[in-house]
């Protein structure tokens, strides 16, 4: 196990390397001048001498692999420059904007786990019964819908008929904003906080939860028909004790694999979710820095995702040894 750990951890390295590097060339691509968009505001025909001052501050009239070099260094020490756009340290960024997606994307995901896990499995025991068939059917159905089609429904229904109709109290909630910072323990909302978290976890879940419920009733399936199902059934164990303790466990590493990268990528990916919903994550500040042409900021949050996602499959494919007994992580010449 600790060998497997440490190939992980090195491999996540050039992971890191890999990203940074790509979006560090990709970025001078671009026919703008990032001195020029910097030094205009965004506008058009900015005073030359501004232009060659942030040339100068930013490094940015080096050579290309000079500055690469230059990012590498500092990026050993976590130093990620500050934003092209306002100045500030892209370090304080990260510390503002990740517990916001961090906080989002870990909910949604126990939504989908809890829900998708549990609806699956009822499906799957209950083959052709009335939940199988509204499982699917909402399968269908959300999956169908776009997310910020459903952000867009989901703030009419709340936020503007709740209002309009009257409805109870507790059905008004806000459409927009992260509300007061009274979280508990960091990832815990008080009743203050909560109103504004469940319509944004509520759309970033939707199709994911659905997702996992029909790959959670497929596997369950397949699990059912091998044959150390079938000798358990045979030996007289309750149909609980053949689910829980030989079907479920067994049909748990396909569903595990997909929540551990579907938390990956709503942690900087919840692009529409957070726009809609003006919550002030990752993936809102990733956009806005593409389109402003801030490096620093881009090569700094993208590095954050990138290592949350490598962090967390890690421990995805650590549960596998828990899940199934068969697997031994880091054991054997294949491992």
């Amino acid at each position: 196990m600790t060998a497997f750990i440490i190939r992980r951890l090195a491999s996540l390295v050039f992971v890191l390397w890999g990203a940074v590097t790509l979006l560090f060339f990709a970025f001078f691509m671009f026919p703008e001048d990032p001195a020029e968009l910097i030094a205009g505001g965004g506008g058009k025909n900015p005073d030359p001498q501004v232009v060659e001052n942030v040339r100068e501050k930013y490094g940015l009239d080096d050579p290309i692999l000079v500055q690469y070099v230059n990012y590498l260094q500092d990026l050993v020490t976590l130093d990620f420059g500050e934003s092209f756009r306002d100045g500030q340290p892209v370090t304080e960024i990260i510390k503002e904007k990740a517990p916001a997606s961090l906080r989002l994307a870990f909910w949604a995901i126990m939504i989908e786990t809890v829900i998708g896990v549990s609806s699956g499995v009822l499906a799957a025991v209950r083959r052709y019964s009335i939940a199988d068939t509204i499982t699917t059917l909402l399968a269908a159905i959300l999956s169908a819908i776009p997310v910020f089609v459903l952000a867009h429904l989901m703030q009419q229904v709340t936020g503007v008929t709740a209002n309009e109709q009257d409805w109870p109290e507790w059905m008004q909630l806000p459409v927009q904003g992260i509300g007061p910072n009274t979280w508990f323990l960091w990832v815990f909302p008080t009743a203050d906080q909560l109103e504004y978290l469940l319509q944004p976890v509520v759309v970033l879940a939707a199709v994911s939860t659905v997702i996992v419920a029909r790959l959670a009733r497929t596997t369950m399936l397949e699990v059912g028909k091998m044959d150390y199902v079938r000798t358990a059934r045979a030996k007289g164990l309750t149909e609980r004790d053949v689910i829980w303790r030989h079907s479920l466990r067994n049909a748990m590493i396909p569903v595990i694999t997909f929540i551990g990268i579907d938390f990956g990528t709503l942690v900087g990916s919840a692009i529409l979710t957070e726009t809609v919903f003006n919550w002030p994550g990752l993936g809102s500040k990733i956009a806005q820095a593409a389109d402003g042409r801030d490096l620093p900021t881009l090569l700094g949050l993208t590095f954050v995702v990138v290592l949350i996602y490598g962090v967390v499959n890690m421990l995805v494919d650590i549960s596998y040894a828990w899940f199934d007994p068969r697997v031994r992580l880091g054991e054997g010449k294949n491992a």
